[in-house]
């Protein structure tokens, strides 16, 4: 019998429905068949719901059918934001050698260093970069130094940040949230930084 959710497979299903989220997040990779890794494909190239497109690229980063080679490589040039840019390169590097993914990780590097200066305080991206399911896993598995560049490159931007906006969240190696500090103590630390900010200017 089949635990693929029915209403994933439905191509009329509306993906706001709460059941067809439901399902969908409930879903974890040992779900995923040759079969059905195709419904998963067309709900992330028509959703605009990033988190939908996240999920899909988790649940399918381990697989290797045929199909999924050509889905990362696109995931990988669709995806804006750099975890999720990691997430489907995850996926493809199963297909693709170095010299295949090397520019799209340059890519990548630049965008990186655009970010410490159009948004130097946005710590959530580079702990999700730094999460035990995404660079960490890349390098550890492949020994790239494509890769290794572009871990170093996040870590020491992250080192560059302010105390007050480090050790918050990490990412499990299911990439699952992990909070490192309650809320409200990382709310006050980051809040007391600008604070501090405004008495010296």
């Amino acid at each position: 019998m089949s635990t693929f959710p029915e209403i994933l497979t439905d191509e009329n299903a509306k993906e706001r429905h709460p059941d067809f989220k439901k399902a969908l997040f409930d879903l974890n990779t040992k779900n995923i068949t040759a079969e059905n890794c195709n419904h998963l494909i067309r709900i992330y190239i028509n959703t605009k719901e990033i988190s939908y497109r996240n999920k899909i690229l988790k649940l399918l980063y381990n697989h290797q059918y045929p199909e999924l080679q050509p889905f990362f490589e696109m995931a990988c040039k669709k995806e804006r934001y750099l975890d999720m840019k990691v997430h489907a390169l995850r996926g493809w590097a199963q297909f693709a050698e170095e010299r295949e993914i090397i520019k799209l990780v340059d890519k990548m590097k630049i965008s990186l260093a655009k970010t410490e200066k159009t948004t130097p305080y946005n710590y959530q991206e580079y702990e999700l970069l730094r999460g035990k399911n995404a660079l960490p896993f890349l390098v550890e598995k492949y020994n790239y130094a494509s890769f290794k560049e572009l871990l170093t490159q996040v870590n020491e931007q992250y080192e560059r940040m302010a105390d007050a906006f480090k050790g918050h969240i990490t990412t499990d190696e299911h990439g699952e949230i992990v909070l490192l500090r309650s809320p409200g103590e990382g709310s006050k630390m980051i809040r007391d930084f600008f604070d501090g900010l405004k008495s010296n200017t």
